[in-house]
């Protein structure tokens, strides 16, 4: 295969992923103009249309859907193999890329690896936030992050938290003279603040435990994010009940700005967990950051 045709192949990876000539140009540092005349091309080459292009979006025809799942896995080992050789030098050195939720960057991810890349100046480290359950082979990343350890068998999880308990909190002012609900099926009179999941588009539903007892409640109301802290902030706002981790709500449980709802269902989940793909040779680079997120027992 010749080299050209090679970056051919990577600049449609990079489209592909992105959904968009713009973004993808962006990333691999060329004009959009360019970007889109490199598929033009590669297409005609092929003798096969794989891009389905509009004015707003791009999407993969069934030929490219094809192609990308072949070439995302291939890239991704030849990336890693080709790290591996980079990095046997004196120091580590590469990117390395994880895609995990805002909370957990906050409280495990950042804290932890700041301390690395102060160490180690030749080590990047990509930190993407996503709440979706992210196939990192097909999406280039290096690691991902998700609560618990149960992955795919292809996969390695190293704990890197402490067990997680999710409140459900609200401002004073927000419940008013309502009386507190009593159990989590009282949930669904309360105006609450939902969670949009991407990997199924549908709201998340509210877990309890109590017990032996177990069940999950699906809320409504007029607020909807995808991000943990702006839920927090919109409670502290007064505009309804929030499901949220409790560490991120005790500093404003402590000072009053808002109160326990249901403490005695609140659900104790497993901690996070960084994933990776099973290789043999892996980058020194990588191998720092899961040794500095380890918990060690």
């Amino acid at each position: 295969m010749a080299t050209e045709n090679l970056n051919d192949l990577r600049a449609f990876v990079a489209v592909a992923q992105a959904r968009s000539f713009t973004r993808a140009a962006a990333q691999l540092n060329v004009s959009r103009s360019a970007l889109s005349h490199t598929m033009t091309t590669l297409e005609a080459r092929l003798g096969v249309r794989l891009l389905t292009r509009t004015t707003r979006s791009v999407s993969l025809t069934e030929a490219g859907a094809r192609l990308l799942s072949t070439l995302s896995p291939m890239f991704s080992e030849l990336d890693a193999e080709l790290a591996a050789l980079r990095s046997a030098q004196d120091k580590p050195a590469g990117t390395v890329r994880i895609t995990a939720n805002d909370h957990a960057i906050a409280t495990v991810l950042w804290p932890k690896l700041r301390e690395l890349l102060r160490a180690y100046p030749d080590v990047r480290v990509e930190l993407n936030v996503d709440y979706a359950l992210t196939n990192i082979v097909e999406q280039n990343f290096d690691a991902g992050v998700r609560v618990g350890d149960i992955v795919d068998k292809d996969m390695i999880a190293v704990r890197i938290g402490p067990d997680l308990r999710m409140a459900v909190v609200a401002s004073p002012d927000c419940l008013g003279s309502q009386p507190l609900p009593t159990t989590p099926n009282d949930l669904t009179r309360y105006p609450c603040i939902n969670l949009r999941l991407p990997t199924h588009g549908g709201l998340y539903a509210w877990d309890f435990e109590k017990g032996k007892k177990s069940l999950a409640v699906r809320v409504q109301g007029q607020a909807i994010f995808n991000n943990t802290f702006l839920m927090l902030q919109a409670a502290l706002d007064g505009q309804g009940l929030a499901y949220v981790p409790e560490d991120l709500a005790a500093p404003h449980l402590e000072n009053g700005r808002l109160i326990p709802i249901l403490q005695d269902w609140w659900p104790r989940l497993p901690g996070y967990h960084l994933y990776y793909a099973s290789r043999r040779q892996m980058a020194p680079a990588m191998a720092l950051v899961i040794e500095a997120l380890r918990v060690r027992r």
